[in-house]
C-alpha cells in the first residue's frame, strides 16, 4: 500500500510540472475548437450535427499521442524508474498511473467541449448522451492504449515526438472529422481504419448502438494492452 502511495505521490508531482499535459490535453484542443469550429459551422453549416464529435476526435487524439509518450519516457528512461525500484514501487504503476491522470484530463477537456460547443456554435448535442459518453470512455482508453505503446518502445524524447506526430497525423486527416471519409481514395480510406480515430468518430456520432463500429476498438484495445505487458517485461530487465 506503501508503495502504492508513494507512486500515487510522484505521478501528482509530475503532472503538476508537466507542460506538456498542459499544453497537448487543453491549450492547444481548446485552441483548435475555438478557431476550426468556427469555420467548420462558416463553410459547411451541416458540421454543427458533429461538430463535438469532431473536436473531441481532435482533443482526445492529440492528447493521447502528443501527451502521453513523454511522460512514459520519463519514467522509463530516466533515474525515475531507478526511483521506483529503489522505494519497491512496481514499473507496471507508473504506466497505470500515467494513464489514469491522462485519461482524467481528456474526459475534462471532452467535456468541456460538449458544453461549450452547443454555446459557441450552437451544434448539435449527441442524440443519445449515455451512449456517447460510453463510446467516449472507450475511446480515450484506446487512444491512451496506442500512445503507452510509443512511449514504452521509444526510448529518446526526440525520437518519441517524432513518431507520435507521424502517428498522429494520418490517424486525423483520415478519420474523417476534416471532410467526409467517402471523399478520400480508396486506399486512404483503407488505411484510415487502421486508427482508432476513424472508429471513435464513427462509434461516437453514431445515434444507436451499432456492434461493427465498436468492435474494431475494442480489438485494438486488447491487442495494445498485450503488447504493452510485453514491453513492459522488457523494461523491466
Amino acid at each position: 500500500m506503501s508503495a502504492f502511495l508513494y507512486g500515487v505521490s510522484l505521478q501528482w508531482k509530475l503532472d503538476i510540472r508537466s507542460k506538456t499535459l498542459l499544453i497537448t490535453c487543453y491549450i492547444v484542443p481548446l485552441l483548435f475548437f475555438a478557431v476550426m469550429g468556427g469555420i467548420f459551422t462558416s463553410v459547411m453549416p451541416e458540421a454543427r450535427y458533429t461538430l463535438i464529435q469532431s473536436m473531441t476526435i481532435f482533443g482526445v487524439t492529440m492528447g493521447a499521442l502528443i501527451g502521453l509518450p513523454p511522460s512514459l519516457v520519463e519514467i522509463y528512461s530516466s533515474d525515475i524508474k531507478k526511483v521506483y525500484k529503489a522505494n519497491g514501487v512496481p514499473l507496471y504503476l507508473g504506466l497505470v498511473l500515467t494513464n489514469i491522470s491522462a485519461y482524467i484530463h481528456l474526459f475534462i477537456m471532452s467535456i468541456i467541449l460538449y458544453i461549450a460547443a452547443p454555446l459557441a456554435f450552437n451544434a448539435e448535442i449527441p442524440e443519445n448522451p449515455v451512449l456517447y459518453f460510453a463510446s467516449l470512455a472507450i475511446f480515450i482508453a484506446v487512444s491512451l492504449s496506442i500512445a503507452s505503446i510509443i512511449g514504452l518502445a521509444v526510448k529518446d524524447q526526440a525520437k518519441t515526438s517524432m513518431v507520435s506526430i507521424i502517428i498522429f497525423l494520418p490517424s486525423i486527416m483520415l478519420s474523417g472529422i476534416m471532410f467526409p471519409i467517402e471523399l478520400l481514395p480508396k486506399a486512404f480510406e483503407m488505411v484510415g481504419k487502421i486508427f482508432p480515430a476513424s472508429w471513435g468518430y464513427k462509434v461516437m456520432a453514431d445515434s444507436t448502438f451499432q456492434l461493427e463500429n465498436l468492435l474494431p476498438l475494442v480489438v485494438i484495445l486488447i491487442l495494445a494492452i498485450c503488447v504493452c505487458g510485453i514491453l513492459l517485461r522488457k523494461v523491466d530487465k
